[in-house]
């Protein structure tokens, strides 16, 4: 129900926590599916300041490489860019733009990182360059001509060099003039237009990742810790398993500085095992998601909102937040969640449909731009794997606990999330919380309250009257 309000929609503070020690500036989370988070996604969400979690259903190599690709995108010092050897052939030095991406590339003596930089080469170098046969060490800008800084140099003398040069990519050099680091113009710009980025330590973009609960999982984990990945996510429809207890309680004792969110769960006792295994976070939600057929097809599960809050209340008291995962539609539905204590919204039909999640787009016959997404329950998506996730690895029988369908192009997760970002920040306005700890205080105090609608209501709360109508999200 409303609240007062004393406040502007500008003041209303909507920072999230995905586990104990990650705190989000933007609650929302795009979930493992196949159809949803790869690196591209997970980039984009971390830049708008939530975090995406890299889908299970890839080869261990393929993962890792995602997780690295996000790792790498943006960070204040590049502590393991790509380099190049000086014998390279400026068309090799092609192909590898294509597949990495970047556009400059250190030259060192042996082509790894460590060893003593000899040049720089970018693509204003390569454009003009007739054979392309050539090696690169004949383009490349010399090191004694590049503007470089030494080891020790901090991130604002870095950034302060960056400036006063204009040049687009500052190497960090030892004594001896090894290479130790790179700084890219690129990523100040980028802190610029994205002030709300989720980042780590070193100011590398947060991104998790998701893993079974095989015994070969275990090497999973391993690897993606070594990536670099700031959390793993058990990832299983009943997450009240022993096979999901040993996962935790290991993970907590191999790498006991690793975030760990559990679940899924809906019930306290469920919560309690895991919470009692070491997680740091709880998944809520079974068989609610839109593509998900779980509660009809196993008669398990619980509604949403009862599970989230009953959870949460629980989770909270020890300190540990809980992302309310599925049903999740409309920026209301993220106001619900964290009304109900969430700390943030896992969402995947939502983001469904954006430039930035895997896969082409295709056209019905009207000539609607469409995107496919499925769920991880789908036979389709069983048989990349994630028949794991529901227990059924093992078995000749596949039963489906989700479809797969085909959902409308939203456009860019750049364009799409601020939206979602002002609908909650008037969602709580309204409601007279000025931040979403401010909102958990109501809740609890009794201050905030819910009143059940009706069918009747639920008709009139929506766009109702009309003889037909178009609906634009923002402008």
């Amino acid at each position: 129900l409303p609240g007062h309000i004393s406040f502007g929609v500008h003041d209303v503070a909507i920072h999230g926590n995905f586990t104990r020690k990650i705190q989000l500036k933007t609650p929302i989370v795009s979930t493992p599916m196949d159809t949803v988070t790869e690196a591209k996604m997970a980039i984009a969400i971390a830049l708008e300041g939530g975090i995406g979690v890299i889908h299970t259903n890839l080869t261990v190599e393929d993962q890792v490489r995602e997780v690295m690709h996000v790792k790498k995108y943006e960070s204040g010092f590049i502590m393991d860019p790509v380099c190049i050897a000086p014998t390279m052939k400026i068309s090799d030095l092609d192909t590898l733009r294509k597949t990495s991406g970047f556009s400059g590339y250190p030259v060192t003596e042996d082509g790894r990182m460590g060893s003593r930089l000899l040049g720089l080469v970018t693509k204003r170098d390569t454009d003009f360059a007739a054979d392309r046969s050539s090696p690169v060490n004949t383009i490349m800008t010399k090191a004694e001509k590049l503007v470089t800084a030494q080891e020790g140099v901090d991130l604002l003398a870095a950034n302060k060099i960056l400036k006063e040069s204009k040049k687009g990519k500052l190497p960090v050099i030892s004594g001896q003039g090894r290479l130790v680091a790179l700084m890219s113009r690129a990523d100040l710009q980028k802190n610029a237009e994205y002030p709300l980025a989720t980042k780590d330590e070193r100011k590398r973009l947060r991104v998790a990742a998701a893993v079974g609960t095989r015994p070969a999982d275990r090497d999973r984990v391993r690897a993606l810790v070594a990536a670099g990945v700031d959390a793993i996510i058990v990832d299983s429809s009943q997450g009240d398993s022993i096979f999901q207890h040993d996962m935790v309680r290991w993970m907590k004792q191999e790498f006991p500085e690793l975030q760990v969110v559990a679940g899924n769960v809906v019930t306290l006792r469920q919560a309690q095992n895991l919470l009692d295994c070491g997680a740091d976070a709880l998944r809520v939600g079974m068989g609610i998601g839109s593509i998900c057929t779980t509660q009809e097809v196993c008669a398990c599960g619980r509604a949403q909102a009862s599970a989230v809050y009953h959870v949460a209340k629980y989770a909270l008291s020890r300190g540990v937040p809980v992302l309310a995962d599925g049903g999740i539609s409309s920026p209301g539905h993220i106001v619900k969640a964290l009304c109900l204590g969430a700390g943030a919204a896992m969402c995947g039909s939502l983001l469904a449909g954006t430039e930035e999640t895997p896969g082409e787009y295709i056209y019905s016959e009207g000539g609607v731009r469409l995107k496919r997404y499925r769920g991880m329950g789908s036979i389709d998506a069983m048989k990349k794997g994630s028949d794991d996730r529901y227990f059924g690895a093992a078995t000749a029988l596949k039963v489906a606990q989700g479809v797969s369908g085909t959902v409308q192009d939203k456009g860019s997760v750049h364009r799409f999330v601020p939206y979602l970002v002002q609908g909650i920040r008037h969602g709580l306005q309204d409601i007279g919380a000025k931040s979403v700890d401010d909102l958990r205080e109501r809740l609890y105090s009794g201050q905030l309250r819910f009143e059940l609608r009706s069918p009747a209501a639920q008709r009139e709360g929506g766009v109702h009257g009309l003889h037909s109508f178009e609906r634009r999200l923002f402008s």
